[in-house]
């Protein structure tokens, strides 16, 4: 296995990050510095940071991250930390983010690279949110929403989506990508003010009946499914 592939399997980091420890002589191979394109072979002793690593069981959990969270492993102004919020016998890193004032399925795991190809934009990976307006959802704001709205301050127009009337003021989006505050800068160029915002779906996995700040494991057959979609 590459050497970054198998940092990433230990649960430590992206590849793209493995790599960046590499170059910065952070890891060793067998006590000898390590290079980027290296192999691991059965037996390897690697170490990032002088400690040793070893590939770990495959273990994703499903989250309900609450409103007041905020998605980093360091923020010194931050209340509460995602990280901080989970107690869980090895480490575990999040997949994707939410904004503080959002809530909603947040995926944990120690798979640095299921992260990496979760988080890859050109995978078209759905995610589903519910979205609660100030105001009153019309067919005109479902259709604009829809085909995709060029975001001024991303110079980027979002990718056409899935966006259906749920009430009144709510309604359902499944988004294939991930940019910045996404849905409340879409809500925001059509003069919409986000009251409200849960994510309740990524790709396979739903929120289902978790309460703000539960978690479970995945089940055997989830997560071989969420597997099997990210390796396509």
């Amino acid at each position: 296995m590459r050497l970054n592939k198998y940092i990433a399997a230990c649960g430590i980091c992206s590849r793209r990050e493995a790599d960046r420890l590499i170059s910065e002589g952070s890891v060793l191979l067998n006590q000898m510095q390590a290079v980027n394109g290296q192999d691991v072979r059965e037996g390897d002793l690697v170490t990032v940071n002088g400690k040793e690593i070893r590939e770990e069981k495959k273990t994703v959990l499903a989250y309900y991250k609450p409103v007041g969270v905020t998605c980093s492993e360091k923020d010194e102004h931050a209340e509460k930390l995602i990280t901080d919020m989970v107690q869980y016998p090895i480490r575990l890193t999040y997949a994707g983010r939410l904004d503080k004032d959002s809530e909603g399925l947040m995926l944990l795991t120690n798979d640095g690279d299921l992260i990496e190809k979760m988080m890859r934009g050109s995978n078209y990976h759905e995610k589903e949110y519910l979205v609660q307006v100030e105001d009153k959802v019309t067919e005109e704001f479902i259709r604009k929403m829809s085909v995709g709205l060029y975001l001024p301050d991303l110079s980027q127009k979002t990718r056409p989506c899935k966006v259906k009337q749920v009430k009144n003021d709510t309604f359902s989006i499944v988004l294939t990508q991930g940019l910045n505050r996404q849905i409340r800068k879409m809500c925001g160029q059509l003069h919409y003010h986000v009251v409200s915002l849960k994510r309740v779906r990524i790709m396979n996995i739903c929120l289902d009946t978790l309460k703000p700040n539960e978690w479970r494991e995945l089940t055997e057959e989830e997560q071989r499914e969420l597997y099997r979609m990210c390796n396509r």
